[in-house]
C-alpha cells in the first residue's frame, strides 16, 4: 500500500517540478510515495503526463537509468532552435532505417536530437507533401519540442509552435524543388531498389 512521503525531494527532483521522461516527454512530479513490495520499501516518483492522460510511478533508484532529466536550460533551447534553421540532412538509406533513427532520436529525450528530426522532416508549402509515416514522426517531434519550449518559457503550446515555425522559416531556401522531390521519391523507391538488387544477386 502506497503512502505519501513527507520529504518532497529526491536526487534533486521535487514535487511540482516539470521534468522530461525520454519516452513520454514533459511531465510533472505530482508526489513522492513509498511502497512496500515483497517486504522491501521502495520510493517512487509519481509523474503525471497531462497530454497523454498518463501517470507513471518511477522508482527513485531508476531515475538515472531511465534517462529522466530536468527541463532544458536556455543554452540548450537556443541550440535546438538554431538546429532547425539549418538545411535538412537526409541520408540516402531506406526509409524504414531512417524512420528507426528518427524514432530513437525522439525517444532519447534529448531536445537537440528531437530538433534534428523536426529539421529533417519539415516540409514547406513549396515542397512535396510528406508520406503518412513521415508526417506522424514529424508531428511527434514537434509535439515534444513545443511542449518543452512552452514549459521552459512559460508560454502556451500554440506560442511555442509559432516560435518553432518562425525558426523553420529562416532555413536556407536554395535547395531546388526537384531535390526535395527526389528525397520524397526515395522513401518509396529505396526499398524497391534494394529488393531488385537482392533478386539480381540471387
Amino acid at each position: 500500500m502506497a503512502s505519501a512521503k513527507k520529504s518532497q525531494q529526491r536526487l534533486g527532483f521535487k514535487t511540482g517540478e516539470y521534468i522530461v521522461y525520454p519516452s513520454h516527454g514533459v511531465g510533472q512530479i505530482s508526489n513522492i510515495e513509498e511502497q512496500e513490495i515483497a517486504g522491501m520499501s521502495m520510493e517512487l516518483l509519481v509523474i503525471a503526463f497531462d497530454q497523454d492522460k498518463l501517470t507513471l510511478r518511477v522508482p527513485v533508484a531508476k531515475i538515472k537509468s531511465v534517462g529522466m532529466r530536468k527541463l532544458a536550460n536556455n543554452d540548450v533551447l537556443e541550440r535546438a532552435l538554431s538546429t532547425i534553421k539549418g538545411r535538412a540532412r537526409v541520408k540516402r538509406t531506406m526509409w524504414s532505417r531512417r524512420a528507426q533513427e528518427y524514432e530513437a532520436k525522439i525517444n532519447s529525450g534529448d531536445l537537440v536530437l528531437i530538433s534534428e528530426v523536426v529539421r529533417d522532416l519539415y516540409r514547406s508549402a513549396e515542397q512535396p507533401e510528406q508520406s503518412y509515416s513521415e508526417r506522424q514522426l514529424f508531428e511527434q517531434a514537434m509535439d515534444r519540442m513545443s511542449r518543452e519550449i512552452a514549459t521552459v518559457k512559460k508560454i502556451t503550446i500554440t506560442e511555442a509552435v509559432q516560435i518553432i515555425e518562425h525558426n523553420l522559416s529562416l532555413r536556407p531556401s536554395r535547395t531546388p524543388k526537384q531535390d526535395a522531390t527526389k528525397d520524397e521519391a526515395s522513401n518509396d523507391e529505396s526499398e524497391k531498389k534494394d529488393a531488385k538488387g537482392k533478386e539480381a544477386a540471387a
